[in-house]
């Protein structure tokens, strides 16, 4: 490696290494940290521990409280709730992590398009972007899915096809945040002056988007990200609970809320413990993406 490689090999450890070091001074945020890296050991080797079967019916055991031999109690049907939590939060943090993915990549592509070309190009997506802010978003969400759902089951199954629409449909509905914060960055880095350097030296558009300005923008877009995931849980979580999420022999935390919704009084442990790991898992996201935000700031440093 030359000097320069070194040096600029050094100059990245270091600020990795400052931005954990501001990280972890923030004990909410490893607190959250904690809590969801815990949700999500729990929700990959649980079910190989605890191996009670999830579709299991026993109506002798129907909506039974909490006990040895069901922790968390069961559902009205005497299904584990324990085993369907554990199962249902593999699928509900799936479809979050997909639909995050999907919602970064929309946002980034047109924020970053918008804010380095600027003039006519700005504007027509800057005014597609205000026509997806003012859609309401739940009406609209509930509209499609209904739509489409039947379709698209046919097409790639029941289990396979929902979980493409819900992901698309909630990662297509809300990308717009991440395109402004991604835009206003790029309309002030493109001023400075190493992109007026790499311009005059013949760089392409292209790498001066994604060498230059990118690397510059990617706190805004890990921020955003994390945060785009506690949404993605939400949204899909109500989705679920108005009964146009996956079917009913897919549990997810969302769908066990929607079945104890007529036994909140008879048997409240099943809405409490659906409801306590969506309210854990996305308050801890949220933490942690305000300890990324205070930490990648460079004003705070």
């Amino acid at each position: 490696m030359t000097n320069d490689q070194i040096l600029e090999s050094n100059r990245a450890r270091s600020l990795w290494w400052e931005t954990w070091r501001r990280f972890r001074r923030d004990g909410m945020a490893i607190l959250g940290t904690v809590v969801l890296l815990s949700i999500i050991i729990a929700i990959a080797i649980g079910p190989l521990i605890y191996t009670a079967p999830i579709d299991r019916i026993d109506f002798g055991q129907a909506a039974a409280p909490p006990s040895w031999q069901h922790p968390f109690g069961t559902n009205d049907l005497g299904q584990d709730l324990l085993a369907r939590i554990l199962f249902g939060g593999r699928v509900s943090l799936t479809v979050a992590l997909a639909a995050m993915l999907v919602t970064t990549f929309l946002g980034t592509f047109i924020g970053a398009i918008a804010g380095f070309y600027g003039g006519i190009v700005d504007s027509v997506l800057m005014r597609l972007t205000d026509l997806f802010l003012s859609l309401p978003q739940l009406p609209l969400l509930l509209l499609v899915v209904y739509l489409f759902r039947d379709a698209i089951r046919a097409v790639a199954g029941p289990e396979v096809g929902i979980f493409l629409l819900v992901v698309v449909v909630i990662g297509g509905l809300n990308w717009m945040p991440v395109a402004r914060l991604v835009r206003a960055n790029f309309l002030k880095l493109r001023e400075m002056e190493f992109v007026m350097a790499a311009t005059a030296i013949g760089a392409r558009p292209s790498r001066l988007i994604w060498m230059h300005l990118f690397p510059n923008v990617l706190n805004v877009i890990i921020v955003a990200a994390t945060l785009a995931v506690g949404n993605a849980i939400i949204t899909e979580s109500t989705l679920s609970f108005l009964g146009l999420g996956f079917p009913p022999d897919v549990p997810t935390w969302g769908r066990m809320l929607y079945d104890a919704q007529n036994y909140l009084t008879s048997a409240p442990h099943m809405a409490l413990f659906p409801g306590l790991a969506i309210f854990l898992t996305v308050l801890s996201i949220n933490y942690i993406g305000d300890g990324l935000r205070d930490a990648l700031d460079p004003k705070t440093r």
